[in-house]
């Protein structure tokens, strides 16, 4: 189970809520009374991904769906703030690219080492009273609370970050070429689809720079359009730089290597035509067991016509030709520059400006305002107090409510109702 490749994965995040404001007075001796000293929340903890060079699954996130980043503290007295939440990482691996489930935009691409990606915001602390006091009110026995966390379920959807693809038909000999260049150990059985996800290994051959190589499961003819596997490994490639073309040139089997090659192509067109025209270099395996040379010719001249004129006839069970396949690939590597995926203006995740809102609803001469803002509003005043009610007042005139409920035609004497909280409006 430990192998399991999963290459998607959804979760479901939340940031740490800010800590509420303190209200508190100073109590020192010989001061009778002593002014506000309420220190503020401290800042909720951000939940945020970062991509990490050592993993290559998202099969943690098959067991584990849930994450949670932690809530500030809250204020205290002696203008004491409240400690920030801690903020929560979690690892993925490269090439991870993340989505808003809710709309489906892109929120972040990981391609490069220690890339990072705030999924989930904490919410600010609140103010403690200290910051409320001003020249006419010089005891305010209110604070705000603190801002709530975002919550959100993202999908992560993993693009191999290989250097090289190895590109082919079933049983052309991908795996076998992959486990003498590298130290992987692909399963290597003779019947298709035999590699069921992408194995990937690093290139270990003395005198020539070492990447990344992928050995991308067998791609048949529909998958692009998903029959089979293919279409759940095609978004593999995407990423490579490089693509090596593995066919099988002894004819043994009965297949026709130039038919195949137009197969695997075509195929690569119609998914994506960036990924049909990224470089390839053609191996030509299973030259050990090839009877007449003329066919491997007539698979050159073939080719050639077409434009792609780096063949390399080779025998991957006896690594024939094997060491001067990689050193072109490991040439023309080092002049193409790695690429992030494009992201068009539209896909991108946009993230909203956290907001208290609220609406405005009529019954009969009564004005209902409702919402988070009232919510927040009402935790943090002592509407008791007349000194805070002059406060509450003029938040509820910078939020715009007074003007709202002018152009909805309250009249004196209509009356405002927040919460369980009801007041007279008088012009």
């Amino acid at each position: 189970m430990s192998n399991m490749f999963v290459d998607t994965a959804k979760i479901f995040v939340t940031s740490g809520d800010g800590g509420n404001g303190a209200i508190s007075f100073r109590r020192e001796k010989y001061v009778a009374f002593g002014g506000p000293d309420g220190g503020d929340g401290g800042k909720g903890g951000d939940v945020i991904l970062v991509s990490d060079t050592e993993s290559t699954t998202l099969l943690d996130f098959a067991y584990r769906k849930k994450y949670f980043a932690e809530k500030g503290e809250n204020g205290s007295g002696s203008k004491c703030f409240g400690k920030n939440g801690k903020d929560l990482y979690i690892k993925v691996p490269m090439g991870t690219v993340v989505r808003d489930v809710k709309t489906n935009k892109i929120m972040a691409d990981l391609a490069h080492p220690e890339d990072k990606c705030i999924v989930a915001r904490g919410g600010r602390g609140g103010r403690g009273n200290v910051r409320f006091t001003t020249s006419v009110r010089q005891a305010p026995d209110f604070a705000e609370p603190g801002m709530p966390g975002e919550e959100r379920y993202i999908s992560l959807e993993l693009k191999l970050l290989a250097d090289v693809g190895l590109l082919g038909f079933p049983n052309v000999g991908k795996s076998t070429l992959l486990s003498i260049v590298t130290k992987a150990t692909p399963k290597i059985a003779n019947y298709h689809f035999t590699t069921l996800s992408p194995n990937l290994g690093v290139t270990n051959i003395s005198g020539i720079k070492s990447f990344v190589i992928a050995d991308i499961p067998g791609i048949i003819e529909g998958a692009a359009e998903g029959v089979g596997l293919g279409i759940e490994f095609l978004r593999h490639i995407q990423r490579t730089r490089l693509l090596i073309h593995v066919v099988d040139i002894s004819g043994i089997e009965g297949r026709d290597a130039f038919d195949d090659f137009i197969k695997i192509n075509k195929e690569l067109k119609k998914y994506d035509v960036k990924l049909w025209d990224k470089p390839q270099i053609i191996a030509a395996n299973k030259s050990d067991m090839l009877y007449d040379n003329e066919l491997f010719e007539n698979f050159r001249k073939k080719v050639g016509q077409l434009g792609y004129d780096k063949v390399f006839k080779i025998s991957a069970a006896t690594g024939q030709g094997v060491k001067e396949l990689m050193k072109e690939a490991a040439r023309i590597l080092s002049t193409i520059p790695v690429e992030n995926i494009e992201i068009d203006e539209e896909d991108k995740f946009i993230p909203e400006e956290k907001r208290f809102t609220y609406n405005i609803r009529k019954e009969e001469n009564t004005f209902v305002v409702e919402g988070s803002f009232v919510d927040r509003l009402l935790a943090s005043v002592n509407v008791n107090d007349p000194n805070e009610l002059r406060y509450f007042y003029k938040v509820l005139k910078n939020k715009g409510v007074i003007q709202k409920l002018i152009d909805m035609g309250i009249k004196d004497g209509d009356v405002v109702r927040l919460n369980d909280f009801e007041f007279d409006y008088v012009m």
